[in-house]
């Protein structure tokens, strides 16, 4: 009687439970779900609850929610976000994170002794946003462009910056209503950097960049090298614009293409023929604009390396015949002044001759006496060809 009670249980028990013994749980994928969304994980064929000893939700290998007859005990990982129906044996979770996502494995051991084990999967999407901008280049004052942002995941909040510091609106910066995008319309060169859109939820935040890039110029051309310098020398003239992309140019020298597209024209060895204008053209092949500058270069001899400049030269000149003629005008006011003797024509001539006229005077004035003597002791009164001898006498005398 004993043996037959224990069979009719055995058979009881197979005839009820036989149908979850060595079978898995079938538990349905739910959808993707956002950041912040919920969801609900429910067997489609739970076992009776009586029949259920202890049931066992974990995430992977941590977990969740363990219920032993009937009475849940909760992983504080997951406390507030967690909650379990012991009839269905159903698992809600609330407030999904990204980091939600991955395997769910619900674990039912019966009193049986059996364990009945059924797997799901959830998919979180992460926050995401990407930006897209135009395409065609942009010229400064010319072209209009338009950023827009796309991305996943439950967006709260959307936020707007350039270089790291908040974008606002302007007569030309422009949003959307839902400030999903952002319209510049003219660029200008200031428009030109890093834009940045923030997206933030509850859970998470993230960030996309886009370079803008607005092409401008030439403009500010502009050439270094020296105005004058010495003959022979090397020489380099320097040519630099402000340009977005970088500009190219083309150097011409009195009006003749010289074969130079280098920012730099250097003449190894200047000549009197190397003096002239030199004009360095700038050109943008993006914006299509050009820029022309002109530099005078004089090559002569002193004229460079920190010599003489012109002025200076013309003004020592000038010093000098300014000196010259005040010496002349010194000596003739002191000739005429007699305060200098004048030369006789016997004194130009040779040294003997000098000699000589020295000489003369003397004889001259012995003959002027003797006369006087020959008249008498007194003044004798000179006929007028004697007067105009004796003048004569006196004033070479005198000049002597």
């Amino acid at each position: 009687m004993m043996v037959y009670y224990r069979l009719y249980w055995t058979l009881w028990i197979l005839s009820c439970f036989g149908q979850y013994l060595g079978q898995d749980l079938q538990i349905p994928a739910p959808p993707n779900k956002e950041e912040g969304d919920s969801v609900v994980f429910t067997p489609d064929n739970p076992p009776p609850s009586t029949s259920i000893f202890i049931t066992q939700w974990f995430f992977g290998t941590t977990p969740i929610i363990t219920a032993a007859s009937g009475v849940p005990t909760v992983n504080p990982a997951y406390e507030d976000r967690a909650s379990f129906d012991s009839n269905t044996l159903a698992l809600t979770l609330e407030k999904l994170r990204h980091s939600d996502s991955g395997i769910y494995e619900l674990r039912v051991t019966t009193t049986a002794g059996g364990t009945l084990i059924g797997e799901t999967s959830l998919q979180v999407e992460k926050l995401s946003v990407s930006l897209i901008g135009p395409e065609e280049p942009l010229i400064e004052g010319e072209s209009s462009a338009n950023i827009t942002s796309e991305g996943n995941g439950n967006i709260t909040s959307v936020q707007w910056m350039k270089n790291n510091s908040s974008l606002s609106p302007s007569n030309s910066i422009i949003f959307s209503p839902d400030f999903r995008s952002v319209s510049i319309s003219p660029v200008q060169r200031s428009d030109s950097g890093e834009y940045q859109c923030k997206y933030t939820n509850p859970f998470n935040s993230e960030t996309a960049t886009y370079s803008l890039i607005i092409n401008y110029g030439p403009d500010d051309v502009s050439i270094k090298g020296p105005d004058v310098v010495d003959l022979g020398v090397p020489v380099s003239l320097s040519c630099s614009a402000n340009s977005v992309p970088s500009a190219s140019f083309r150097w011409m020298f009195n009006g003749t293409n010289t074969g130079v597209t280098t920012d730099t024209f250097t003449i190894d060895k200047t000549d009197f023929t190397d003096s002239g204008d030199y004009d360095c053209t700038a050109w943008n092949n993006v914006t299509n604009r050009s820029a022309t500058q002109r530099h005078a270069l004089l090559v002569k001899v002193g004229g460079g390396g920190g010599g003489l400049t012109t002025g200076a030269i013309v003004g020592i000149v000038i010093g000098v015949l300014v000196a010259v003629s005040g010496i002349c005008g010194l000596i003739v006011y002191l000739i005429k002044t007699k305060k200098i003797p004048v030369l006789n024509k016997e004194q130009k001539g040779q040294g003997s001759g000098a000699s000589q006229s020295r000489q003369q005077p003397d004889s001259h004035y012995e003959e002027m006496t003797d006369i006087q003597k020959t008249r008498g002791e007194g003044p004798v009164p000179l006929k007028r060809s004697e007067s105009i001898i004796y003048e004569n006498f006196r004033q070479n005398e005198y000049e002597n």
